[in-house]
Formats: C-alpha cells, structure tokens, sequence
C-alpha cells in the first residue's frame, strides 16, 4: 500500500471533482454564555498513528531501539501538546505484529526483516507510556492484508500464509487473507485478540479494509470459499457480507470476554450506500459503497450495537460536491441516534496544506470548521485526526487553529 493510500482513497473514490461551500464561515461556534465555544468535558480527541510503510513511526527501518522509543514517545507527547487524549497505533498492519506474537512474525517496518526481533515491545511501550501521560491507547489491527505485492516468498518462512497457501488471494497487487474461510475468520481472531490479553488495551480498533476496494479488472477469486461455504445465501455478496458480520460479532464478544471494559471501534470509509443506490443512503455520489463494495454493512454495525464506536473517515471538505463533509456528518449522526454505539469523526488533517489537495483544504480554518458544524450534532462524541505525522508537524497551523477554536481546556477521552 502507497504512504497515504488508505486516507488518500477517500478522496479517489468520488466521481466529482471536489469544490468548497461558497460563503463558509471560519468563525467558531457554536457560543456558550462565556462567548466560547461549548465543548464537552469528555470528548473523543484522537490521532492515528500509522506504522504501514513506515508512514508515521518508526521514521525508517533498522533504527536502533532507543531511538525507535524516542520517535514513538515524541508524537505522544505531540497529542499532550495539541490536548487530544487519544492514539490509535497500528499494531497489525501487514498479518505481522508489533508485539512479540506467538501466532505472527515481527514487522518488517521495525527492523527492515520481517520476524525480527527488534529488541523491545513497542506496543507494551506504546501502552505504558501513554498511560503514563493521560492518554487512551486503542490497538490497531488491520483484518486480512498480508503483504503490499503479491510474491508469497518474500514472506519469512514460518508466516502462516506460506503455512496455509490456501488462505490467500493476490489481488491490486497485494496479498489478501480470504475472509470467506472459517479457519482464517479463526486465526484473525486469535492473533487479535493475543494482544488484547496480554496488554490493558483501552480498545481494539479496526480500519477501513475489509474485503479489499474494487480494482478495476480484477476479480477476487473466492470461488472456492463460496462453493464450500455459500450455499445458504442468497448472492455472493450476501455471503461475503455475513463473513464479515461474523468477524466483527465475534472479536467484539472476545474483547468483552477477555478484557471487560476495553472497547472496540472501527473508522471505515464514510459512504455506507449513496442514496441514488438505496434510499436510506446518505447525499453523496461517491464511486465506492462500502455495503456493495468492501462488504461491510457498517450501519447494520452500529445500529445493532454491535461495536462500541465508529469512526466514518469524512475525509473531504464542506461543500464537496460529491460527499459534502456537512452531508455525511448529518446521516451518521442519523444512522447513530439511538444507537448506543458512539460516534466520533475521522478528520484528513494530512490534507491540510497539501500539495494538489482542493482549495478548501489550503485554508487553516476549514479543519476548525469542521468542528463547527459538528457540534450542532448531539451524537458527535469527537473526533480523530490522521495522521500523527501530520499532527507532530502542522504544516499551515490547521490543528492549531482547532485548539484555538475548541480545545482551550483539556478533555476527559470517552469509555
């Protein structure tokens, strides 16, 4: 996967051309009696930090330990200083672990070799420390990527998908675990939830892949899987949906079993189905639908109760003609009323200032903005910035801007 593609999709996957709301007021608001804006005293204010190709941390392979502990304990000393209380840190990015794994090898994104060892434990690091400064760490685990090509030898050897060839897909150029195979759904589960009981994790956090964003031209060859264990669905896609309902069912039940208390989330893209596609959808017209496209039937999640929070990655700016920030806003916080899953906001602080990005993104207020509209909406419980690298930087002051605007006092992290 490209340094920021993940993120950078949010944006490729729309079919307009993006554009600002003529007239968009920078002002903060809404106002209190004090004159200030109302913020609550507990508040999601988070940031992700990304281990994938080394985007945030650690800033190259083959650093020596301490240095890799330095770099890490900087940008939580990042979020200190810009009052998040939050970190989501990658701890799964490619089936390989950040921890000493007795069912995965060591990240190559640690040592430059995959299985390793890198002479320390970065998530019981990472965990510790955090704490140590006020902050909730959610541990997070990407389900089914393997590898970012599609050559299974450059695997290490004990890697159970040169293990269990049968497990794997190579699609878009990379290696996929098939979610349509019970013992994968299996396996996932185990390697997850490893790390939830050997570390007081304040919560287990998923992404956006889950069966992978449709490549043009491709086929992913689950036929196998479906001939095997699709019989009693209606469709394929039925089929692949009821594998991930199952994988999100059953690490929510393994957390609260394991580590009562700690929390599971997931900040999948923002576009459940457009509403061209299905009335309930939301206003937008974006090329990708995560009920159609990736299979995961994210408002059956929340309004199931399933999870304990999403975080819908609304990755464009108000106005946008294809999603406007301001339009998917207001139906999550429709699809949450009620719920009892909470919901914060996934917010492309990387796009602020950003070469190529649209115009609204060159405006430090328009992250603040975001932030504006969000609090007319009871059910917005706060939201989270990608990326830490792009929070320990700043680069025209939009984060700043937000603490200015929002963050003058200190939050309490919710859970």
């Amino acid at each position: 996967m490209a340094r920021v593609a993940r993120r950078a999709f949010a944006l490729a996957a729309l079919s307009l051309a993006a554009s600002v709301a003529p007239g968009a007021s920078a002002a903060p608001g809404p106002a209190g009696p004090s004159g200030r804006p109302r913020r609550a005293a507990t508040e999601m204010r988070g940031m992700w930090l990304a281990t994938v190709s080394n985007r945030d941390w650690p800033s190259r392979t083959g650093l020596p330990a301490a240095d890799q502990r330095k770099e890490l304990t900087a940008f939580l000393d990042k979020a200190v200083h810009y009052r998040l209380n939050t970190v989501m840190f990658q701890v799964r990015p490619t089936a390989d672990a950040f921890w000493p794994s007795p069912y995965e090898p060591w990240s190559q994104y640690l040592t430059g070799t995959q299985g390793k060892d890198p002479g320390w434990d970065p998530l019981g690091t990472a965990v510790a420390e955090a704490h140590a400064r006020g902050l909730r760490l959610h541990a997070w685990f990407n389900p089914y990527r393997i590898a970012n090509n599609t050559d299974p030898g450059k695997l290490v050897a004990s890697h159970p998908a040169r293990k269990h060839p049968d497990w794997v897909v190579p699609y878009g150029g990379k290696l996929y675990y098939n979610p349509g195979i019970p013992a994968v759904r299996t396996f996932v589960e185990q390697a997850v939830l490893d790390a939830v009981a050997k570390y007081p994790l304040d919560a287990v956090h998923f992404d956006d892949y889950f069966y992978p964003y449709p490549v043009a031209g491709q086929t992913f060859d689950d036929d196998a899987a479906y001939d095997a264990h699709g019989g009693d669905f209606s469709s394929r896609a039925a089929w692949r949906r009821d594998n991930i309902d199952k994988l999100v069912t059953e690490i929510a039940d393994g957390v609260r079993k394991l580590r009562p208390g700690t929390r599971f989330g997931i900040s999948p893209f923002a576009v459940w189905r457009n509403a061209t596609t299905d009335s309930r959808g939301s206003d937008t017209k974006a090329g990708v639908e995560t009920y159609d496209d990736l299979y995961a039937d994210t408002r059956k999640w929340v309004q199931k109760n399933w999870i304990d929070y999403i975080v819908p990655q609304v990755y464009w700016q108000i106005g946008n003609s294809a999603a406007d920030y301001a339009k998917v806003v207001d139906w999550w916080a429709g699809v949450a009323k009620g719920s009892g899953t909470a919901l914060y906001i996934g917010e492309a602080l990387y796009q602020a200032g950003a070469a190529g990005a649209p115009s609204a993104w060159q405006d430090p207020a328009e992250l603040s903005r975001h932030l504006t509209l969000a609090d007319q909406y009871p059910q917005v419980g706060g939201h989270v910035y990608f990326a830490a690298k792009d929070v320990a930087a700043d680069p025209i002051g939009a984060l700043s801007r937000v603490v200015a605007d929002h963050y003058q006092q200190p939050a309490l992290p919710p859970g």
